[in-house]
């Protein structure tokens, strides 16, 4: 799917659960853009590859379309039950798994846990480790989520009605954001490690989410990190998104995002149609 980020010709995704089990999914977002078009149509005309890229532009277009389809019958799926999904992305590193690790043990909700990743089962052990069930999403040379894989993991995970789905994505502020999971919002982290430039590098990530949070906020003192720079530039690009600060060591800023979460937990409990 992705010409410039790793997605790769023949990519599979495979999805399992505590017990071990593996599936194949079929990756529907992969096509070749591999286009041969060198033969000749005549004296001094040789093809070039503008209707190639054409065509692979079309492609791609069709297949986001595909993915939207499916993500809005993720969207009713988890509607019907009253659950609260929330699809977390970030760079590699910036603290989603442990953060993740916290919540689950302090929040005190009914919650499961779709962990993506293009290999391993670490994140998904580490997560199965605070009580909470999960199951793994390797997607192999893809670099994010896609909508028939979250409706793998949540029938695999079969959440109670009134559940929070936390959606861990592949580790990459490019792709994840253009992939509609069917999730209720999108929480993206920006952690203090990474430099205070993420933002304006990336904005399209940043304006899709709902909720931004700033982490290892209690590694400040110890950084080069310019925390007014980096919020001037968040609000540049995500002008409606709110913003928490938080430590996932110290515990700073937890309290007002786990009543964030309550919050729309609630509200999507009172649309439940059953």
């Amino acid at each position: 799917m992705c010409r410039t980020c790793g997605c790769d010709e023949g990519a599979k995704a495979t999805i399992s659960d505590a017990e071990g089990h593996s599936h194949v999914l079929p990756d529907g977002s992969v096509v070749s853009h591999d286009h041969d078009h060198d033969h000749d149509h005549g004296a001094g005309h040789n093809h070039d590859h503008d209707h190639a890229e054409r065509e692979t532009i079309v492609l791609e277009q069709a297949l986001l379309a595909k993915n939207d389809a499916l993500a809005s019958r993720n969207r009713a799926w988890q509607a019907e039950r009253g659950l609260l999904s929330l699809n977390l992305m970030s760079s590699p590193g910036a603290g989603k798994t442990t953060l993740l690790e916290r919540v689950l043990r302090e929040l005190e909700l009914p919650a499961v846990v779709i962990e993506g990743d293009q290999e391993t089962a670490l994140d998904a052990e580490r997560i199965r480790a605070t009580g909470a069930p999960a199951v793994q999403v390797n997607t192999g040379t893809g670099c994010h989520l896609e909508a028939d894989m979250v409706y793998a993991g949540l029938q695999r995970l079969a959440p109670a009605p009134g559940s929070v789905v936390f959606i861990e994505n592949v580790g990459n502020l490019v792709c994840p954001a253009l992939f509609d999971l069917g999730e209720t919002a999108r929480i993206v982290l920006f952690s203090t490690t990474e430099g205070e430039d993420k933002p304006v590098k990336y904005p399209h990530m940043f304006r899709s989410a709902d909720l931004v949070l700033l982490t290892k906020s209690d590694l400040l003192p110890y950084l080069d990190f310019d925390k007014e720079r980096g919020l001037e530039g968040l609000r540049g690009v995500a002008p409606d998104a709110e913003v928490l600060e938080v430590s996932s060591k110290t515990g700073a800023g937890l309290p007002q995002l786990y009543a964030w979460i309550r919050a729309r937990a609630a509200e999507a409990a009172g649309g439940s149609h059953e």
